[in-house]
């Protein structure tokens, strides 16, 4: 786990993850070093198998044994979780042909594929990362999608909620307080 913001409280709830039955290491960046950026501070001498990585904030119940089956299959540099997302704009929106109206859509629903904040990266692509101070997960993958390389996308149908936002954090707790 890459720790900086509030890294011991981290550190003194989850411990060495004995109480789950894993073994937890922390990789502490000295500043924050972006949503990639903490990968090139991973140890030496990881095995040549792809690495997921999430964001912290993400909660889900996504089938990780298909989504490596599924980077593998493509054979792809990296795979991206995406997420359908749908938002209502709440007033009419207006069509133009320069400054005449040509149509009025009353309150249209808009839905788009989003960044889900979980990745798998081939191990090579680790390696490109190492000498990385600061990087986005986004950028390094632009990066390798503008230099050809393939970077698939898994669709996640299954629970997923980021609770990074306090209404999203407090609606997890009622979600799995039978959990706890």
């Amino acid at each position: 786990i890459a720790v900086h913001y509030r890294a011991q409280q981290i550190k003194d709830y989850f411990g060495d993850g004995g109480r789950w039955g894993v073994k937890i290491e922390y990789i502490d960046e000295a500043e924050p070093m972006g949503t990639a950026g903490a990968i090139g501070l991973l140890p030496d001498g990881l095995p040549d198998v792809p690495l997921i990585v999430m964001n912290g904030d993400i909660l889900t119940q996504i089938d990780f044994s298909r989504l490596l089956a599924y980077h593998n299959e493509q054979q792809a540099i990296a795979t991206l979780c995406v997420r359908q997302y749908e938002y209502q704009i709440p007033y009419g929106v207006v069509s133009l042909d320069q400054q005449r109206v040509i149509g009025i859509e009353e309150k249209p629903l808009q839905s788009c594929l989003a960044n889900a904040g979980i990745y798998v990266l081939d191990h090579s692509l680790i390696k490109t990362i190492a000498e990385q101070k600061k990087l986005d997960m986004p950028a390094l993958l632009n990066r390798q999608a503008a230099q050809g390389e393939l970077v698939a996308m898994f669709p996640v149908n299954d629970y997923w909620l980021d609770i990074g936002r306090e209404a999203d954090f407090l609606r997890a707790q009622g979600e799995f307080a039978k959990y706890f």
